[in-house]
Order: C-alpha cells, then structure tokens, then sequence
C-alpha cells in the first residue's frame, strides 16, 4: 500500500507546488502602496514660462533619497539642481534650473511608501509646445526584473519558514508530545527555521536594489545595505534575525532536553516554560511582518498591528500544524505512528485557528477595503476574494479529516489489542521454540541445556584411559571456541536486526493496511496542497495596494483633476511667442491670451511688443486654431485693433476640448510676415 501511495504523493506534491509558482510568476509587479494624487505641473500639460520648481503629492507619507525625483530634457539630460525635499505632509519638490528652453520634459519618481514597498512612475509636461523627446517613462518599476522577482520569492519562503518552524512547534507541544524524538518531524521544523533565516538574510541584501536601481550588481553593495538598516523595514528584518537565534535555542531544547526528560513533573514544567518562551519568540516573528508593512500604516495602525500579530500566528498554528501532521502520518516510524488522540487535538487547535481568522480577517477586509464595491473595483479586493473562495475549500477538506479522525479514534483500541496479543505470541514462542548456534555450528534446544550435544554424550571417554587425547581436544575446542564467538555474535545481531526490520514492516503494513488512517493521510495530504497554494496567494495580496487607498488614490486624482480644470476654466490661458520676420523692427514678442479657455464662447486679446517691453503697432495680425487630433481647423480668428499693439476678438468659438494649436501670423510690413505657433490645453 505504500508504494503505491508514494507516487502519487510525489505527483500531488508536484503538481501544487508547480501551481503556486505559475500563481507567483503570473502575479505580475506588485502595484504600489501610495499613489500620486497630485503635481505641479500635471500630467500633459502646457505651461507658458518654465516652472523653478516640480512638486508631487501622494496619498501617504513616503521616504525619499537622493534621486527620488529626476527631472530630464528632451534629449534626456537632468535639469534638477538639488534633492527633494517635503513641502508639507504629503507633498515633495525638486529646484529646476532657471531659463529652461521650450519642448517636453520627463518627471520620474522613485520612492518608497510608509508600508515599506517601492513605488516608481514617470509623467511628462511640457514648456512652449510640445516636442519629441528620447526619454522612455516605460519600465520605471522596480518591481519588475530578477530583483523583484527574487525578492518576492525570498518573502514566500519567508512566510512559509515561519508557518513550518513555529506550527510544527505548536503541533509537538500542543498536540503530539512523543514527537519530539521522531526525526522528520524534527527535519521538518529545522527545515521552517533555515528556510526563514536564509530568506531573511536575502531580503537585506537584495532591499537596497528592490527599492533603488532593481540591477543585480547592486544586491552585494555594502552601501546601500547601510541605508537599508536605517529604514523601519531593515529594522525589521535585523530584529526577525534576533528573534531566530532565540527560537534555535528554543528548538535545540525542544527536541534535546525535553525529549530526553523522564521525570514527569519535570517534564510538565518544561512544557510550560517552553509554551511561554514559545509563543513569545513566535509573536515577536510575527511583529517583525507587522511593524514593517500594511498593518503600520493607515486606519487604526495601534490596532492593526496587534491584530496581524493573531492573524499570523494563526495561520502557523494551522497550516504549519498540518504540514507536520502530514509529516508525522507519512514519515513517523511504525513504533512512533501518529495516534487519534494527537489528531484529534490538533483538530481542536485547527478550529480555534480558524474562528481567530474568522475574526481577524474580516476586521483586515473591511480595514484594506472599506467598502463592498472595492471587492470587485480593484485588485486586492479580487486576490481577497480569491483568498476568502481558498480557506472554504480548506475548512471543508478540514472538516473530512476530522471525520476521518474520528473513525479512526475507534478502531484504535482493537489494532492495539491485536498488537499487544501479537507480542504476547512472540514472546512465548521465544522462550521455548527458538534455537541457538553453538561453537560446532550444530544447534541445541535453548531450554535443554542437559541434553548432551551430538557425538559427544555417548563416546564414553575418561581422562584416566586416555589423558594425551583429552587434553589436545580440549585445546582445540577451546581455541575452535574462541574464535567462532566473535562471528557468532556478529551474525545473531544480524539476524535480530532483520528480524526487527521484518516486525518494523509488518506493524507499518497493518497501520497503512487500516482504511480510516488511509482516508486521513489523503484528505491531510490535500489540505497542505491547498495550503500551499493558499500561502502563495497571501504572499502576492501582501505586496498589493489595498483597495481602501486604492479606491482613495483614484478619488484623490479626480478630484485633483477636477480642480485643475475649475482653475483653468476661471483664468485666462496666456501665451507668449517671439517672432522675427527679418525686416526692420521685425523682432518682438506676441501674447494671446484667451480667456476663460474652455469650450464655447472666450474672448480673445493680442497684444505686441517690442523685444524691450514697449508696446508698437503693425500692420497686420491672424490667429488660427487648429486641433489636429480631431482633424478640426484651422479656425481663423481676425482681432479687431483697439490700441497700441493691443487686437482683441469676442466670442471665439473653442468647440472642444483638446491640445489646441494656436497660430498667430506677424505682418511687420508689406513683405514681411512669420507665422508663429504654441500648443494649449483648452477646455
């Protein structure tokens, strides 16, 4: 029976794990925790005179370095002169040069939010008009590439090496005792404690690139692992890596001392001591998750993170359990097999793990979400979903292999008995049925000692007759002894070791042969698959923007945008393009303004300066517009003179919002005329 389930085993096991890594790869970059919900200049827009300053606004509190805000020319060159700073709580500039010419300039940001994640983007605005530019704002997250990738595997694994070391902890302690001698279910909480630690480890080396440049090169950089251990989430990772040399100390006694413990009291105090020290080290790993990302920041952080702290040491409790049950029902000894009572315990831990999820889980929905629509608006809310549809599948499978323990709670004392009596034979058998080799490797009957060996009881012989021949055969005996003892008792101890074997696989076939034990181990084996799958799951919502700042981010940008079109729509769009038509007094300055540049009735005035600011007249002046994405235009506009180098037009009819090109054409004299352009944001 064995061997036949051991394949499938392996096939399941393959299969589950191959499903959570397609999960992980397919997961995509990991959306960011703040958003930009505000900049000066915006996104696509227009502006007249060179702005000395750039300014964004998140939706939280984010930590800047040196090169959090870039601003590039057309041809890529920085135009930035000194770091960002703060302006006032959520909002953060950057100096820009003084003179900056006309064409489209690239503002790229690379931070990294209260919750501990990176978060990177470009936008574009323009100075004049319009222009091309080299600089690429594609592939600004740093998510993406081998060091995003490596980083969120590192935090799965990390999440697994908890849920491993501290639940098969908890399942010894709370549950099955008597495990703590059996060594897979050792293997498998050292296995959880050198998963978490090596993770850990990577984590500081590769934050310094996730959060900065995201190039391999830089993950050994010593430099910027000294930044990472001034930042709350290398704090964190430098504390998880205290608390793991406790819990090794932890896990030493574990499976050392109380192991060998005989003495029943005193075996009960150091199950007390150690369910303290325990919990203690666990809930300590657990705040290092807790102060560093999604509960720390946001509504109700001083509760939220407490609450995190229960969630996660719930989620050891049961899914780690269960990896070690499934170790212990797989891999335990046939004289150390699993008993119902030990599952049914953990049983009754498992259930409490689940209302404490039930609990805290759904203050974490409504904190991260914070309305019904957000399940489905955005994308945690979907992963959420996908989470929530997991652990009722897990609960239903749960609740089979509590049936199962339940019959297998029953059948138990009769395999016992059949056990006990099985014993009770051998033992008989052995006192009065076996037989032992002897020097001359001929064999005697244990209990007739008296009976005289064959060829020796009737020779007859006396030392008196025959003194010479005595004493040569018991010379040769005596060495003919001496020698074959040695290999006698080599081959007894191999044959007591085979026969142990034998009663090793007979007692392992009789355990596997019984059909509820059978029922137990598959309904075990796919609880820890779902779990898997259900690990990597929470691994890829950790890393998502919750949907409550999501949702308020969109808001935030409406609103932004909103009010920017309210203010354009209450002022006047000004423009100022210089002209040269090569004649006499041909340079000066042109000014549109349209007021209030929105869609329907503006009005128009033109004013011309000379290149000292002195207003002049000339002969002639025209004004087209013209919106090219919508193939409408040119629509001419002819001013009508009301001063000295002041032209304007009422009602000038904008019939849709756009990029508009405005052409103004500049007659100095009779042969001398230019056309001028500039593109505007009207409407």
């Amino acid at each position: 029976m064995t061997q036949t389930i051991a394949p499938r085993v392996r096939t399941v096991v393959l299969l589950l794990l191959a499903a959570a890594c397609a999960l992980l790869a397919g997961a995509g970059p990991a959306s960011a925790h703040a958003a930009v919900t505000g900049s000066d200049p915006g996104q696509g827009a227009v502006v007249d005179k060179a702005p000395a300053r750039i300014t964004l606004t998140f939706s939280e509190q984010v930590a800047l370095s040196d090169d959090s805000l870039r601003v590039l020319d057309p041809e890529g060159k920085r135009v930035d002169t000194a770091k960002p700073a703060g302006v006032s709580g959520t909002t953060y500039a950057v100096p820009l040069h003084s003179g900056l010419p006309d064409g489209t300039y690239t503002v790229a940001y690379q931070v990294v939010s209260a919750d501990s994640h990176p978060v990177a983007g470009a936008y574009t605005f323009s100075i004049g008009a319009p222009s091309k530019t080299s600089v690429s704002v594609s592939g600004q997250s740093t998510d993406d590439g081998v060091v995003g990738w490596l980083y969120g595997f590192g935090r799965y694994v990390s999440y697994a090496g908890f849920i491993v070391m501290a639940g098969g902890a908890a399942f010894v302690l709370a549950c099955w005792r008597r495990g703590a001698g059996v060594r897979p279910v050792q293997r498998f909480v050292v296995s959880g404690w050198v998963a978490l630690t090596a993770s850990t480890l990577a984590l500081l080396l590769l934050r310094g690139s996730f959060t900065g440049s995201g190039k391999v090169s830089d993950i050994f950089d010593l430099s910027l692992l000294g930044q990472v251990l001034q930042t709350k989430s290398g704090a964190a990772l430098v504390s998880r890596l205290l608390l793991l040399a406790a819990a090794a100390l932890f896990i030493a006694v574990l499976f050392g001392a109380y192991d060998k413990r005989e003495d029943a009291e005193e075996k009960r105090d150091l199950t007390f001591g150690l369910s303290i020290g325990g919990v203690v080290v666990a809930a300590g790993l657990a705040a290092s998750w807790a102060m560093s990302e999604h509960a720390s920041v946001g509504l109700q952080a001083g509760i939220a993170m407490p609450v995190d702290v229960l969630h996660l040491l719930a989620v050891a409790a049961w899914l780690g359990g269960l990896g070690a049950l499934l170790v212990a029902l797989y891999r335990a000894p046939a004289d150390t097999p699993v008993d119902a009572p030990a599952v049914r315990r953990f049983s009754q831990v498992a259930f409490g793990s689940v209302l404490a999820l039930i609990a805290t889980g759904t203050y974490q929905s409504w904190r991260q979400l914070g309305s019904w629509s957000a399940f489905t608006d955005t994308r945690y809310g979907q992963l959420l979903l996908a989470k929530i549809a997991l652990v009722v599948v897990l609960v239903g499978v749960a609740w089979i292999s509590r049936r199962w323990t339940g019959r297998l709670a029953e059948t138990v004392p009769v395999e016992a008995s059949a056990v006990r009596e099985k014993e009770r034979v051998g033992a008989r058998a052995d006192g009065t049925g076996e037989t032992a080799v002897v020097g001359t490797g001929e064999t005697a009957a244990v209990g007739d000692r008296d009976a005289p060996a064959e060829g020796q009881g009737d020779t007859g012989l006396d030392t008196d007759e025959q003194p010479g021949t005595e004493s040569a055969g018991t010379e040769s005996a005596g060495t003919e002894s001496a020698d074959s003892e040695p290999a006698d008792s080599e081959r007894a101890a191999q044959l007591a070791r085979q026969q142990a074997a034998r009663d090793a696989a007979q007692r392992r076939r009789m355990r596997d042969a019984d059909p509820n034990r059978f029922g137990l181990r598959r309904s075990v084996l796919t609880e820890a698959g779902i779990a898997v799958v259900l690990l990597a799951v929470t691994t890829v919502l950790t890393q998502t923007e919750p949907g409550r700042t999501e949702q308020e981010a969109k808001a935030a940008t409406a609103a932004s945008a909103s009010s920017s079109a309210d203010e354009g729509a209450s002022g006047a769009l000004t423009l100022n393009m210089p002209f040269d038509t090569g004649g006499e007094d041909g340079k000066g300055i042109v000014t549109i303004d349209v007021d209030p540049a929105r869609v329907g009735g503006n009005e128009m005035h033109v004013y011309v300066e000379r290149p000292n600011g002195r207003a002049f007249d000339i002969p002639e002046v025209k004004v087209e517009f013209t919106l090219k994405a919508k193939d409408i235009g040119p629509l001419p506009v002819a001013p009508d003179h009301i001063a000295t180098g002041h032209w304007s037009a009422n009602g000038v009819q904008i019939p849709m919002a756009g990029d508009w090109q405005v052409d103004v054409t500049v007659r100095t004299s009779d042969i001398d005329e230019v056309t001028v352009s500039k593109n505007a944001q009207i409407g």
